[in-house]
């Protein structure tokens, strides 16, 4: 067999190449992994992780108004300030970053701080001009967002500058709405800032069961946020004293302080050299994979958002050990990508696992579906009308629970054991037959007729 330097030589060091790097090295192998900007990835270092923060930050607003009616004396002028939160967040990051480098040191994986492209299906160049062969190489880049082209989008910002701004923006226009768009929103809102949500339909959420993103949608209007629908880009300009004129189709011009681009998101794959592997991406970008993560040069994989599948960080998790277990453990392993939970963390929160009724209706064609609408405890005392809507889908014929769909407060944290039920197979009847745990939000779960 031929000599290689490296039995596997990862690029990317996100969550799933961390992953797949860390445990084929615990299995023996002899692995590098290639970062050109930070070890983390986007969920660690610009994603779900510092965005999860800001919103913990954000509650604060509403639970220090409901803490008078809880007997607080919490004083009517209580400031808010973002750079404080910005900057304790940042260092969050920074102890994430080292977490995650000495989490590969301490495997013996080699960390490449530099740019590395592909150039065989065995060989790997740096930008240091060093080239280097591995018997495996597995593709992990990630995405990074989308920016529109219009004239003038080099005014505006991604989800990946929101967590550096200077300042808290007065007003500010999100583009986009799905999840980013959505938790971003919620979040500026609660801060103070005049939150303005274009979209070029008239849909949000894409994906979830109707009935939870229309409840978002309601309650988001309800706090402020003005929603523009069927609007898409026409340009921006920077006026005088700083501000930002954003023209639309079908609605007048906004003036506003930042704009946000929350449109999607693109595989990293532009320059990665895969062609001179032979393997050709589709027509967005993505690496297409078979099951076992293997593009259509045998040597190299891919895993996480770079490739047509799921993107989620724990699903990228799974690939990266699936791909450890199966190359390098002896144990074959394939990710189910069945049954995969989702939450948006918007102000409030929703989450889902399954089939949404429209799926199921659908797919079975005999549904039930049962819903709990109801307001929180908290919410009672604190004077919110805000109300949680928990919706069950179930096969007609066989009383199998093949979705739930929840919106509310804690509803992610909730949602992860239900969906072990869901995942599990199991009937509305052992839901019914569960006792409930009162007084509680998720008991609602159980006692829906």
């Amino acid at each position: 067999m031929a000599d290689y330097d490296y039995d596997l030589f990862v690029i990317g060091a996100g969550s799933g190449g961390v992953r797949a790097a860390r445990v084929s090295a615990a299995y023996g192998a002899k692995v590098a992994i290639a970062e050109e900007h930070r070890v983390g990835g986007t969920c660690v270092i610009r994603g779900c992780v510092p965005k999860k923060l800001l919103v913990y930050g954000a509650h604060f607003a509403e639970d220090l108004r409901d803490a008078r009616r809880f007997g607080w004396d919490v004083p009517a002028d209580c400031a808010f300030d973002w750079v404080t939160l910005r900057d304790n967040v940042l260092a969050d990051v920074d102890r994430l970053n080292k977490a995650y480098t000495a989490t590969l040191d301490n495997h013996g994986v080699e960390i490449v701080h530099t740019r590395a492209t592909v150039t065989g299906g065995n060989e790997v160049t740096l930008d240091d001009g060093r080239t280097v062969t591995a018997r495996h190489i597995l593709i992990a880049t990630g995405a990074r967002p989308m920016v529109p082209s219009c004239p003038g989008n080099e005014h505006g910002i991604t989800s990946n500058e929101a967590f550096h701004l200077d300042a808290l923006p007065h007003r500010i226009l999100i583009a986009g709405a799905g999840y980013i768009a959505n938790e971003f929103a919620g979040i500026f809102n609660a801060f103070g800032s005049k939150v303005t949500l274009i979209n070029r339909t008239d849909v949000i959420l894409r994906g979830y069961d109707e009935s939870i993103r229309d409840r978002l949608l309601q309650i988001s209007m309800t706090k402020g946020i003005d929603f523009r629908f069927n609007a898409e880009f026409r340009g921006i300009e920077r006026q005088d004293d700083g501000s930002l004129s954003v023209a639309m189709t079908n609605h007048d011009p906004v003036v506003v302080d930042c704009v946000m681009f929350a449109t999607g998101r693109l595989p990293n794959t532009e320059g990665l050299g895969l062609e001179n592997a032979g393997i050709q991406v589709d027509d967005k970008g993505a690496i297409p994979v078979d099951e076992d993560s293997r593009t259509t040069c045998p040597s190299i994989h891919a895993v996480g958002d770079v490739t047509n599948r799921v993107q989620l960080t724990p699903v990228a998790i799974r690939e990266g050990q699936a791909f450890a277990d199966t190359v390098f453990g002896n144990k074959p392993t394939r990710v189910d990508y069945g049954c995969i939970p989702s939450a948006v963390f918007s102000d409030p929160p929703m989450a889902g696992v399954g089939m949404t009724e429209g799926e199921a209706k659908n797919k079975l064609g005999s549904v039930k579906v049962y819903l709990s609408d109801f307001r929180p405890m908290k919410n009672v005392l604190a004077n919110r009308n805000e109300r949680a809507l928990y919706k069950m889908v179930c096969d007609g014929d066989t009383g199998r629970v093949v979705g739930l769909h929840m919106i509310g407060p804690e509803a992610p944290e909730i949602l992860q054991a239900a969906a072990v039920a869901v995942k599990a197979g199991l009937t509305k009847d052992a839901f019914d037959q569960t006792v409930a745990l009162h007084p509680s939000m998720a008991e609602e779960l159980v006692l829906m007729r």
